[in-house]
Order: C-alpha cells, then sequence, then structure tokens
C-alpha cells in the first residue's frame, strides 16, 4: 500500500527509516529536533514540491524521484549511495549532494554543491547549472546538455563523457580522464585536461592559457582557441583548429592544422609533432 504524507513537518532523528513506496509532497525536514538520515534506507521514494534542511536524508535508498524541491547549504551530503535517482526542477545546494550513486537523472535543475557528485555512474544532466569544486571527480558514464558549469578542477578522472551544447568555466578541467568527447560546447580556463587520454573536441571553442598538455590520443576537430599560449605541450595530438593560437610547444606527435600561430617552439628532440599552417582554415562570422 505505501505510504503518504502531505503538508507534514519532520525534524526527528530517522523520521521515515525504512519505509518502501513513500510518497511525500509539500513537506518540509527542519527543526529544532536536528535530526538526521530522514529517508534512509528507503525504496521507492517519490519527492513532490518537498524543503530539506537537515543532514543526510537519502542514504542506501533504491529509485528515488525528487520533483520541485530544495535542498539548502544545510543539507549536507544529501544522496550517498542511492541507486535510480530523477531530481526535476530542483535545487540542490548543499555540499557533497550526491557521492557513490548510480543512475542519476538531472534536469531543469541548480546546483551549487563543493565535491559534487564524486564516484558516481551512469549520470545525466539535462537544461542545468552548476556551481562546485571537484566537480565529478571520479565519476564515470556521464552524458551532459546544455550543461552551465562554474568553478575549479572540473571532471578530474572522470571516464566515459559525453558533452553536447555545454558552457564550462572551469580550472584544471578533464584531468586524467578518459574517453571525453565535448561537442558544441565554450570550455575556459586554465591548464585544460592535462594527462587526458582518448579526449576529443569537436566544434568547441576553447578559451585559456597551456590546454592540454602531456595528453594520449587527443583530437580536435573544427575548434576555436583564444589566448591559449604554450598548447599541447608533450601531446600526441591530431588537431584542426580553425583561429590563431598564440604559441604552441613541442607536440610530441600527431599533427596539428592551423590557419594562424604566434610561435612554434621547438626545444626537446622527442617533440616530433608537427604544425602545419592553412589560412584557408581560418573561421570568420560568414562560415559560423
Amino acid at each position: 500500500m505505501g505510504y503518504e504524507y502531505k503538508g507534514e513537518r519532520f525534524g526527528e532523528e530517522r523520521a521515515l527509516y525504512g519505509l518502501d513506496e513513500v510518497r511525500i509532497e509539500n513537506c518540509r525536514f527542519e527543526g529544532e529536533e536536528d535530526g538526521e538520515s530522514a529517508l534512509k534506507e528507503c525504496g521507492a521514494v517519490e519527492a513532490k514540491d518537498c524543503f530539506f534542511d537537515l543532514r543526510y536524508p537519502l542514504w542506501h535508498d533504491d529509485s528515488v524521484l525528487l520533483d520541485g524541491c530544495e535542498m539548502t547549504e544545510n543539507c549536507r551530503a544529501a544522496l550517498w549511495y542511492t541507486d535510480n535517482i530523477s531530481i526535476k526542477k530542483s535545487k540542490l545546494h548543499g555540499i557533497k549532494a550526491v557521492r557513490e550513486c548510480r543512475g542519476v537523472s538531472i534536469e531543469e535543475s541548480d546546483i551549487v554543491s563543493p565535491e559534487f557528485g564524486w564516484s558516481a555512474s551512469d549520470i545525466y544532466f539535462r537544461d542545468s547549472t552548476a556551481v562546485s569544486e571537484y566537480f565529478l571527480m571520479r565519476a564515470e558514464n556521464i552524458r551532459a546538455t546544455r550543461l552551465d558549469f562554474r568553478g575549479k578542477y572540473s571532471f578530474q578522472y572522470v571516464k566515459n563523457v559525453e558533452l553536447d551544447h555545454c558552457n564550462l568555466d572551469t580550472k584544471d578541467a578533464f584531468w586524467h580522464g578518459k574517453n571525453i568527447t565535448v561537442k558544441n560546447s565554450v570550455v575556459k580556463g586554465e591548464y585544460l585536461a592535462w594527462y587526458s587520454e582518448n579526449l576529443t573536441f569537436i566544434n568547441c571553442e576553447i578559451i585559456g592559457t597551456q590546454p592540454l598538455c602531456y595528453c594520449k590520443n587527443l583530437k580536435l576537430i573544427d575548434c576555436t582557441m583564444k589566448a591559449t599560449d604554450l598548447a599541447f605541450e608533450r601531446s600526441h595530438v591530431k588537431a584542426t583548429i580553425r583561429s590563431r593560437v598564440d604559441s604552441v610547444k613541442n607536440p610530441y606527435s600527431g599533427v596539428i592544422i592551423l590557419p594562424e600561430v604566434g610561435e612554434i617552439i621547438r626545444d626537446e628532440q622527442k617533440a616530433k609533432g608537427k604544425v602545419l599552417i592553412d589560412p584557408t582554415l581560418l573561421k570568420t562570422d560568414k562560415t559560423r
């Protein structure tokens, strides 16, 4: 039969612990009792238009739907060790909001959460915003469409990533990442994707100093670059770039084709990568 609660307040420890098939609507998890773990060890949780202001509400659950919910900065570590999560039109504003979860869908939501998504897998974002540090570290099987992200050290040690029409304003993104494809996106930040493997950018704009160094099997297809100096150091790269690059330094192997380069730096004998100039590649407004 399940359990249903509407318009109630829960403040005590483990208020709804261990329930199966529980639906809550317009409920508030708050109060002087300062209780933790309100919905721990539950199955088939549906929460609509609920307010969470207490710690650790959804741990070790299976099948969770959050629709129109708000988790405040006091709602720390909201979803851990939980599988099959659907989050829609919600606010996740507590630190470490998602960790070690599998099967996570986040749509039309706003994330403000340092250390979000660590060691999560099978996670999907659509039409969402995120502010975080160390975003999705060691996560796997990530897809995002129209994700607007701001913060340092994102996507480190990730595996199997597909991003499309995203805007990333970030530093040290994709370090040590593997099997990553980024399409139709803007990626702004310093020291992009060092030590990555099997990384492909397609029709992207890349902005910032010293990008794409120490990479293996790096590909750029019809990308533009801005304020990018000392690029591709010690990388194995195949690139077709449709803008000026300020400087290219010691690519180890492969071919970089671009319309203009400010400086080509070669001061290592092992750096055998080719840099070819083709002015016809220059992208103008007419070619967008």
